[in-house]
């Protein structure tokens, strides 16, 4: 059975830092009405790169992640600037943490974070045939660069140092395309 969505009687917004907070009156099918919250970031969405060195190796970086105060294992990640395309963001991203450009990039699906109060989306982005290429980028130190076996994920997935779930779900969806379309 499809519900109906609830009736937004008013929004309210205001500012939260590098997100917009909106406050929203909602009335459901049932007659009950509740205020719910919900975050819009600022900027264009973001991505979540999946580079491959050959069929069977990803290159992971590792940087610090001020949230727990520790050195993190995971993929390049980034916003999408203004006028880019998710392809384009990927590659410039990519460019300017691991010092690789991508000749094949392409977009596998959009993943969400906190749907239930958030609207931030992540687009997973696949690179292949990479090449040599620096730019530039926002990082305070150079960040290392891990190449990891694509057939060796679950051990990944079980490191500490590996907890970041927008990597996670990226590099299980894309060692899923890649199964899916091994013999295409």
């Amino acid at each position: 059975m499809r519900q109906r969505l609830p009736v937004i009687h008013s929004i309210t917004q205001h500012d939260a830092g590098p997100y917009r907070m909106e406050r929203l009156d909602l009335e459901f099918s049932n007659g009950e009405r509740r205020l719910y919250e919900r975050l819009h970031p600022r900027g264009y969405g973001a991505v979540a790169v999946v580079p491959l060195l050959d069929a069977k190796t990803v290159l992971l970086v590792r940087e610090y992640a001020a949230g727990f105060n520790r050195y993190e294992l995971g993929l390049v990640k980034g916003r999408i600037d203004a006028g880019e395309t998710p392809e384009q963001a990927a590659n410039r991203e990519l460019m300017e943490e691991a010092g690789y450009g991508a000749h094949d990039l392409r977009v596998l699906r959009t993943v969400s974070l906190t749907p239930t109060y958030m609207s931030h989306q992540t687009h997973v982005v696949l690179a292949r045939d990479l090449y040599p290429q620096r730019l530039p980028g926002d990082e305070p130190e150079p960040l290392e660069l891990v190449p990891w076996p694509l057939d060796d994920l679950e051990a990944l997935f079980w490191r500490e140092d590996c907890s970041e779930g927008r990597s996670i779900a990226a590099l299980v969806i894309a060692r899923d395309w890649l199964r899916r379309h091994a013999t295409r």
